[in-house]
C-alpha cells in the first residue's frame, strides 16, 4: 500500500512570524549601486490600489505585445529633506561613525528629535578630510506636504550614497546637505526597486487562521480548530515546524524587483485620484509612483525603497500605459 502523504500546511520561509520591531524598517543590506554618486534609497506613503491597462512588455510571455489589465499600487512620495551626512568605517565588530556634519535644523524635524545646531566651519572641514568606507545621508520625510496620513511628525532614517570613488561620494553628501531630494533620483519609469515595509497586522490568531491546517473531524472530543499532534515523544520538545497559534501580520517584509510603471510629478495636471478619493487615504496632492502589483501594509503605511539588490531583469525603456483607472473605489 502506498504511503499516505500530503504537503505541509503553511510556509516556513518567513518563520518566526514575530511582530516587527519598528514601524519604519531599517535597511541593513545595500547593493553596489551606480558608479556615479547617487542616493540608493527613498520612502513614501502607501495610498491604495487600482487597475491599469498596459501592453505586455515581456518578450517570452504568451501575451507579449497584447493589452493586459493589471493591478497597480500608488505610493505618494513627497521629497525627502537631507539634514545630515555621515561617514562610516567598517571593522570586524561592526561599523562606527568617523565623521558627521549637520545642516540647518528644520521646523518639521523638531517634532521628532531635539534640534541640532548647524555645523560650524571646523566640523565641515573635518568631514571633508575624513576617510572611511561608506557615506550615508540622514533624511526625513515631509508629511506636512500631504494630507492623506493625518500626521505632521516626520520619520528619520539613513540612505546610502553609491559611487565608485569615495571623494565623489563625500562631496555629493556635502552638496546635498539641507536640500530636498525628489523621488525621480532613485526610480524612473520602467526600472525596478525593492520595497521594504511592515505588513497589515491581525493580532493573535489560532492554528487554522494562521497556518491553514484542516479542521478536526466532527466527532473530535476536544477542539475542532486545533492541530492533531504536537509531534513525537522524541525529541521531547515542540519544534518550530509545528503550526501553532501566535502573531499574524505586522511582519517586516521585502519585495524584490517591483517595476515602476509611472512617475507622476504633479497630480493636478496628471490626475491620479479616483472619484471620491482613495479609501482610508483621500486625495493625492504630491508626487507619486505607480508600481506593478501589490505592496505590504495598509493605507498610510510608510514604505522604504532601495536600489534592487538581486539580479535585475531587463529594464523596459518605455512602459506603454494605455489606461489608468480613476473610477470610484467606494463601491458606487
Amino acid at each position: 500500500m502506498a504511503r499516505r502523504h500530503r504537503p505541509r500546511r503553511g510556509s516556513l520561509a518567513f518563520s518566526p512570524r514575530s511582530r516587527a520591531a519598528r514601524l519604519v524598517p531599517r535597511i541593513r543590506s545595500w547593493p553596489a549601486g551606480p558608479k556615479q554618486p547617487a542616493i540608493e534609497g527613498f520612502a513614501g506613503y502607501k495610498v491604495g490600489m487600482t487597475h491599469a491597462f498596459i501592453v505586455d512588455y515581456r518578450k517570452r510571455s504568451t501575451t507579449a505585445g497584447q493589452e493586459l489589465a493589471i493591478p497597480v499600487t500608488v505610493v505618494e512620495v513627497p521629497p525627502l529633506r537631507v539634514v545630515a551626512a555621515r561617514i562610516y568605517a567598517h571593522h570586524p565588530y561592526g561599523s562606527h561613525v568617523v565623521a558627521e556634519v549637520w545642516g540647518a535644523p528644520t521646523d518639521d524635524l523638531g517634532r521628532r528629535i531635539p534640534a541640532h545646531p548647524p555645523a560650524a566651519a571646523p566640523a565641515t572641514t573635518s568631514f571633508e578630510q575624513a576617510s572611511g568606507d561608506e557615506v550615508r545621508l540622514i533624511v526625513h520625510t515631509q508629511p506636512t506636504l500631504i494630507t492623506g496620513i493625518g500626521s505632521k511628525t516626520p520619520d528619520l532614517f539613513e540612505v546610502r550614497v553609491s559611487g565608485e570613488k569615495f571623494d565623489e561620494r563625500r562631496a555629493f553628501a556635502l552638496e546635498r546637505l539641507g536640500k530636498d531630494v525628489p523621488a525621480e533620483e532613485l526610480a524612473k519609469e520602467g526600472e525596478f526597486v525593492d520595497v521594504i515595509g511592515v505588513t497589515k497586522g491581525f493580532g493573535f490568531q489560532g492554528h487554522t487562521q494562521r497556518w491553514g491546517v484542516k479542521l478536526q473531524p466532527r466527532k473530535n472530543s476536544k477542539h475542532r480548530r486545533m492541530i492533531g499532534t504536537l509531534g513525537p515523544h522524541n525529541p521531547s520538545f515542540v519544534t518550530y515546524r509545528i503550526p501553532q497559534a501566535g502573531q499574524q501580520g505586522f511582519h517586516r517584509r521585502t519585495q524584490h524587483n517591483m517595476r515602476v510603471l509611472k512617475v507622476v510629478r504633479d497630480p493636478r495636471t496628471d490626475p491620479i485620484t479616483p472619484a471620491g478619493g482613495f479609501p482610508h487615504y483621500g486625495e493625492v496632492r504630491s508626487a507619486c509612483l505607480v508600481l506593478h502589483g501589490s505592496l505590504p501594509g495598509p493605507a498610510k503605511r510608510l514604505l522604504r525603497f532601495r536600489v534592487p539588490l538581486r539580479a535585475k531583469v531587463a529594464v523596459v525603456e518605455k512602459v506603454d500605459l494605455r489606461y489608468f483607472s480613476t473610477r470610484s473605489k467606494q463601491g458606487a
